[in-house]
C-alpha cells in the first residue's frame, strides 16, 4: 500500500483525531481544495455585498423608483447569498465521493472530479440541500425554545436569590448561563446532526433523496460531541483568521478617519463592504475543513456501524461483486460507480412462522 494510503488509514476518529486528520488533508490539497471551496463561498460573497449596498442605498432614496430597486436589489442579494449556502452543502457531497475515491484508490482530489459528481446529482443534491436547510432551521427554532426556557428559569431564580447574596446570584448566573447555552446547542447538534450526511450518502451510495434522509438519520448516532467539535473549532477558526485579515482594514479606515466605534449603518459603506468581503475570504480558506470534517465524519460513522474499513480494503484488493438473480444486498456499496447500479432496498421478507428449522 502507498504512503498515502497509510497516512489515510481508515479507524474510528474521535473529535481530535477527526480534525487533525481534516487538517493535514487540508494541508496536502491546499490549493485545490480552495479552488472547490471558493465558488459557493463567492457566490455567497456576491449576495452579501448587494444586500449590503442596498440596505446602506435604501434610507437615502430620493424617489419612489429608487426605493423600488433597492428593494429588489435587497431581495436579490438575499436570495444570492441563501443560493450560495444551499451550493456549499452540494458541493459537500461531490467533495465527499472524491475524498471515498481518493481511500478507495488513491484517485487524486481535484477540481474537475468533484464537480463532475455534483453535475451527475445536481438537481437531487440541490432539493436535499433545500430540505436540509429547512432541518436546520427548525433545529435552531428548537436550540432557541430550549435557551429561553432555560432563560426564564435562570432569570426567576437570580430575581429569588438577589436578596440572599449578591455574589453567589452571580456565581449561580454565570453557571446556569453557561449550562443554559450547552443544552441549546446540544439540542441544535443533536436535530441537526441528523442530516449531516445526506449529501454524502446520495454521491457515495447512489441513493435517492428520501433513501439518503433516512441513511443519515440510521448513521448520525452518537455523533453530537464530534459535530460540535467540528463546527467550534471552524468557528473559532473563521474568526481568527477574519481578525488577522481585518487589522489592515482597521488600520486603513483609522488612516482615512473613520470613527471605528460607528456600528451598523453609521459606518462607511466601503468600510462596510470591506468588512463582508474579508469575512468571505476567511469563508474561503476555513470551508475546506469543515467539508473534510464531514466527509471524514460520514466515513467514520461507517467505520464504526458497518465496519466500512474492511469493505475498503476489499475494494481495493478484490474485483467487483458478482451480480446474482434474485440476491439483493442490503449493504450500500463502497462506492457506486457506473458499473455498479444505485443502491436498491432489499425486498421485504415475510414474517417468520413455525420453528427455528421452518417446521411446522
Amino acid at each position: 500500500m502507498n504512503p498515502v494510503s497509510n497516512d489515510l488509514a481508515l479507524e474510528p476518529l474521535g473529535a481530535g483525531d477527526l480534525i487533525d486528520r481534516a487538517v493535514r488533508l487540508y494541508r496536502r490539497h491546499f490549493l485545490t481544495l480552495i479552488r472547490i471551496a471558493a465558488p459557493p463561498v463567492l457566490v455567497s460573497a456576491l449576495g452579501w455585498m448587494l444586500a449590503t449596498v442596498a440596505v446602506r442605498e435604501l434610507g437615502s432614496a430620493a424617489s419612489e423608483l429608487e426605493v423600488f430597486v433597492y428593494v429588489i436589489a435587497l431581495l436579490g442579494g438575499i436570495a444570492i447569498t441563501i443560493s450560495g449556502s444551499l451550493f456549499s452543502l452540494i458541493v459537500m457531497g461531490g467533495a465527499t465521493r472524491n475524498l471515498v475515491s481518493h481511500l478507495l484508490s488513491n484517485e487524486p482530489v481535484t477540481f474537475r472530479t468533484t464537480y463532475l459528481a455534483v453535475k451527475s446529482r445536481f438537481w437531487g443534491l440541490l432539493g436535499a440541500s433545500v430540505l436540509v436547510a429547512l432541518w436546520l432551521g427548525l433545529s435552531a427554532s428548537v436550540g432557541s425554545i430550549g435557551f429561553s426556557i432555560l432563560w426564564f428559569v435562570v432569570l426567576m431564580a437570580v430575581a429569588l436569590g438577589s436578596q440572599i447574596s449578591p455574589w453567589l446570584t452571580t456565581l449561580v448566573f454565570i453557571l446556569a448561563t453557561v449550562t443554559a447555552v450547552s443544552i441549546a446547542l446540544v439540542l441544535f447538534f443533536l436535530l441537526a446532526g441528523r442530516m449531516a450526511y445526506v449529501p454524502q450518502a446520495m454521491l457515495v451510495e447512489g441513493r435517492s433523496i428520501s433513501s439518503a434522509i433516512g441513511r443519515s438519520f440510521n448513521l448520525a448516532s452518537g455523533n453530537v460531541k464530534r459535530l460540535m467539535a467540528m463546527t467550534l473549532f471552524t468557528f473559532f477558526a473563521t474568526y481568527s483568521a477574519l481578525a488577522l485579515f481585518i487589522i489592515p482594514l482597521i488600520f486603513y479606515g483609522w488612516v482615512n478617519g473613520v470613527n471605528l466605534s460607528m456600528v451598523g449603518g453609521e459606518s462607511p459603506t466601503w468600510y462596510t463592504i470591506g468588512y463582508h468581503v474579508i469575512l468571505q475570504c476567511s469563508h474561503i480558506l476555513l470551508a475546506p475543513i469543515w467539508m473534510l470534517g464531514l466527509s471524514l465524519l460520514y466515513v467514520d460513522e461507517r467505520v464504526r456501524h458497518e465496519g466500512y474499513d474492511i469493505e475498503l480494503m476489499a475494494a481495493r484488493q478484490l474485483p467487483e461483486m458478482p451480480k446474482l438473480p434474485g440476491v439483493v444486498s442490503p449493504f450500500a456499496p463502497a462506492l457506486v460507480t457506473g458499473r455498479a447500479p444505485q443502491f436498491v432496498a432489499p425486498p421485504p421478507q415475510p414474517p417468520h412462522t413455525g420453528t427455528v428449522l421452518g417446521l411446522n
